[in-house]
């Protein structure tokens, strides 16, 4: 074979083989242009479902929303009704207090006034005290120092008599000692014989420019005319079935009055007086 032939099946065969690779080339081209429609084809299905499944949800969201919307409407008002009532509430309880406040400060102010008057006359009441305390010591006082000027003298029957009283509170101390009883006596001129004890008395005479008086004693069922005696002055007489001696005393001489004491022995009848 020549070299000219030769060269030429070289040639030949290198095309052959550029045409071979060209064709496989191809081949695979449109495998792979195949493929990829088919991807294609399936990311469009794929990619139209998301479509519908968003316009699903999207149609789901807008209710979604609508419902929130007239939802909230609804709480809306419902919490503006339930704001309303609570603001009325809260002013009425306010407007209790209040008024339990007011009622509170004026049963305080009435109650300090109270606790003010209770101290005023605790106070008193402890001046009050404390006054009859001194009075009670100056009582005291008083007696002792009448006790001092109580006098014995010799009445009018020639007897010595027990303690004078010239007073009513002279005639306290002696029926405090308790030796005998004592019977204070008003007797008016003119009126009916006054019973004291078992004894009678009627007034006939009142000299108060002098000091003079002159009265009946009836004792025993016998009447003794005690004539022209003397303020202060003891008149004594004996009375009684084992005769004790009774002893009056006038401490006061009025117009038509004289008032005074009847003193009886213990042992003696008991004194009464009547009118």
């Amino acid at each position: 074979m020549s070299e000219e032939y030769v060269e030429q099946r070289s040639i030949s065969g290198a095309l052959l083989g550029v045409v071979a690779v060209a064709l496989l080339a191809a081949l695979g081209g449109l495998v792979w242009c195949y493929g990829l429609q088919n991807h294609l084809a399936a990311a469009e299905q794929k990619i139209v479902a998301a479509d519908q499944k968003n316009a699903e949800l999207t149609e789901k969201l807008e209710a979604t929303n609508a419902r929130l919307r007239a939802t909230s409407e609804t709480l809306g008002q419902s919490v503006g009704v339930a704001q309303k009532q609570i603001e009325m509430r809260t002013q009425s309880i306010i407007a209790q207090q209040k008024v339990a406040t007011a009622k509170l400060e004026e049963e305080a102010a009435k109650n300090s006034k109270q606790i003010g008057a209770v101290s005023t006359d605790v106070a008193s009441v402890k001046t009050d005290v404390g006054g009859v305390k001194t009075d009670v010591a100056t009582t005291k006082s008083d007696l002792e120092a009448t006790k001092t000027q109580l006098n014995r003298v010799v009445g009018d029957a020639g007897v010595m008599s027990g303690l004078i009283a010239t007073n009513h509170d002279e005639l306290e101390v002696l029926k405090h000692k308790g030796d005998r009883n004592y019977l204070e006596f008003t007797l008016q001129k003119g009126a009916k014989p006054t019973l004291l004890s078992t004894i009678k008395l009627q007034l006939k005479k009142a000299d108060e420019k002098h000091s003079r008086y002159t009265l009946n004693v009836s004792s025993d069922d016998r009447t003794i005319e005690k004539k022209d005696k003397g303020l202060d002055e003891p008149v004594q007489f004996y009375n009684g079935k084992d005769p004790v001696l009774y002893e009056l005393v006038v401490n006061v001489i009025e117009k038509n009055k004289v008032s005074g004491y009847l003193s009886t022995p213990k042992n003696g009848a008991k004194a009464t007086a009547t009118q």
